[in-house]
């Protein structure tokens, strides 16, 4: 399992790298999403509004909060062409951090 130690970790050798290239920016993408999704970054939830039991739950598309570059960049574009980047990010994760995509593969496992 990955743990918050070992994202820490790669997120600080991505940033600290002197002459970072593309694929240090999409390690580094990979990583944050990862720590945020597996392990927030919100201490304090947002709160729910009150709704009576009686009412149907309405299906709603998850809002996306704006909170970096990424999310900025991809907010309002389709969503397949989000999927077919993500798709290629998660294959060169898979090829230069094995255990790191095992990780992510196992959280939508979950």
């Amino acid at each position: 399992m990955i743990t918050l130690h070992d994202l820490d970790e790669a997120i600080a050798a991505c940033q600290g790298e002197l002459n970072p290239k593309a694929n240090t920016a999409l390690k580094l993408a990979a990583f944050l999403t990862i720590k945020r999704e597996m392990f927030g970054e919100s201490p304090n939830p947002q709160p729910q509004s009150a709704k009576g039991y009686s009412f149907a739950p309405e299906p709603q598309e998850p809002e996306l909060q704006e909170t970096s570059d990424f999310l900025r960049k991809i907010s309002g574009m389709d969503r397949a062409r989000v999927f077919e980047v993500m798709d290629e990010l998660m294959s060169v994760l898979q090829a230069t951090n094995p255990r790191l995509y095992a990780g992510v593969m196992r959280k939508f496992g979950e």
